[in-house]
């Protein structure tokens, strides 16, 4: 007999839920509306992503993998603009109602909710094609939050952990191989949101964006919203052994441009600020390295290790 809508969230969430509820939260699954009470002297940031199979991850994920990269998106945002995750909300869309499905979803997605301190306060499920939707909430000081508009002329711009894994993760997915033992599969598959990094930049970086649909888009973004220009060193983006290993120096540093999916965050500050920055990454537990300085002149220019501007032929992945 096929579970009902109510029967789903029973089983599969909501007793989950009610047995790691924040103590923010006054009403949680159950009932037409959440019940949350937000911090006082706090700004609350809201995020949310829809993530569509076999357009945003290859149908051929488990559902434990796919519940723990769809909430791992959203707390990326979040970390990206240094907040706290607080709450989410959840709507599914669902070809059928298959309860172990569901079972090992729930389990994927209450595993990372748990290790970063969020609940799960809402949500909605449906018939059709399989999508998730995920609206995240977090809490940052009272207008301390990173924003993308913040670059200031002689910036330093800095990059979290490594990039282009994921894309060649991806690659590797699309081929059958979905072994989270190997590096580029796990970087695609399981990405790992900065929030500790993020939250440790929030009296240090001047603006801020998570690496999602490639490095040179990304920052793309912040030059644009803050009228600014940049010069970047390819020498000096970092990529992995791993990579390196598998495509090359040419192909690791396209995938590390315009790849996208690493969730790392890209970040501007002063240059004066460096003793800063080593003491908040080395906090968090995160490398982190300079890939450029923001510039007067508008535009993105990358230099080789000869200090010539190369030709770049991908912007970053496009929705549309």
């Amino acid at each position: 007999m096929a579970l009902s809508e109510f029967e789903l969230i029973q089983h599969c969430f909501a007793e989950q839920a009610a047995a790691n509820l924040r103590p923010d939260v006054r009403l949680g699954i159950g009932d037409d509306c959440a019940i949350l009470s937000p911090a006082v002297g706090q700004d609350l940031l809201v995020t949310v992503d829809t993530l569509v199979a076999s357009v945003h991850f290859p149908s051929t994920l488990s559902p434990f993998q796919i519940a723990g990269r769809c909430l791992a998106v959203n707390l990326s945002d979040l970390a990206a603009m240094g907040a706290k995750p607080a709450w989410f909300t959840l709507a599914l869309t669902l070809p059928e109602a298959n309860e172990a499905w569901l079972r090992e979803f729930s389990r994927g997605l209450f595993e990372l909710a748990n290790q970063h301190d969020i609940s799960l306060v809402g949500g909605d499920t449906t018939r059709g094609p399989l999508s998730i939707t995920i609206q995240a909430h977090g809490y940052v000081p009272a207008e301390k939050a990173l924003r993308r508009d913040g670059a200031q002329v002689g910036d330093n711009i800095y990059v979290s952990g490594t990039v282009g894994d994921a894309g060649a993760g991806l690659g590797l997915t699309l081929k059958g191989c979905i072994d989270e033992s190997d590096f580029l599969v796990q970087r695609f598959v399981s990405p790992s949101p900065r929030l500790a990094l993020g939250q440790k930049l929030l009296d240090v970086a001047s603006a801020a964006i998570d690496v999602s649909d490639g490095l040179l888009a990304d920052l793309g973004h912040i030059l644009k919203r803050s009228q600014v220009g940049a010069e970047l060193q390819a020498q000096q983006v970092p990529v992995s052994k791993a990579l390196l290993e598998a495509v090359g120096q040419e192909q690791a540093l396209q995938l590390a441009f315009s790849a996208g999916d690493d969730y790392e965050l890209c970040f501007c500050m002063p240059a004066e600020r460096i003793e800063e920055l080593e003491a908040a990454a080395e906090q968090a537990g995160v490398a982190v390295s300079q890939i450029g300085v923001i510039t007067s002149e508008p535009g993105l220019t990358v230099l080789d290790t000869s200090g010539q501007a190369m030709a770049l032929t991908k912007a970053g992945y496009q929705h549309f």
